[in-house]
């Protein structure tokens, strides 16, 4: 019989492993996600039972470092679909791990089949439903791009010299007047 996979535990893992990685990836150090997962790898390798206090940190040390072949995202589907957990045979097939991070998959398998196993349904949600999943926090700068992108451009117009900018309103010019 065919084990079930723990749908409910493998969206926490996701939401908490999204969170990690949402901390790290910061534009102002474009490096400390990096760092952060290099870090992580070899305490995990070192000390896999590490996992039992801290499972999220398997997707965030593997993140962006596994492929899945586009003919076995329809058997990720399914299994997520139905909550089945594949088995070892069927499972290592259907990803392709990262050569340097081998001696941390390999670690981490035998400390735990069904750990790593629910990582990468982790890692193929984070992959295929977005990062969306959970919604990612935006600052108020962010939301100020985007709706600059459809903004019309009057940078040509020359008879606003000596003008404030259009659609530009702070409160404090009110009190230079």
């Amino acid at each position: 019989m065919a084990k079930k996979l723990n749908i409910s535990r493998i969206n926490e893992l996701k939401t908490n492993a999204y969170d990690n990685i949402e901390s790290y990836d910061d534009p102002d150090t474009p490096k400390a996600l990096e760092q952060f997962t290099s870090q992580i790898k070899k305490v995990l390798q070192a000390d896999p039972k590490m996992l039992e206090s801290v499972p999220e940190y398997l997707p965030v040390a593997l993140y962006g470092r596994v492929k899945f072949p586009s003919d076995a995202k329809l058997k990720w589907a399914h299994w997520i679909n139905t909550a089945t957990q594949p088995d070892w045979d069927e499972f290592k097939v259907t990803i392709g791990f990262n050569n340097a991070d081998l001696p941390l998959v390999l670690a981490v398998r035998a400390y735990s089949e069904d750990l790593l196993i629910e990582s990468c349904a982790v890692l193929y949600l984070l992959e295929n439903q977005g990062k969306a999943t959970p919604a990612p926090k935006r600052s108020a700068d962010d939301d100020f791009e985007d709706e600059d992108s459809d903004y019309a451009d009057y940078s040509d117009d020359d008879d606003d010299e000596g003008e404030e900018e259009d659609g530009y309103y702070d409160h404090y010019d009110d009190e230079d007047r």
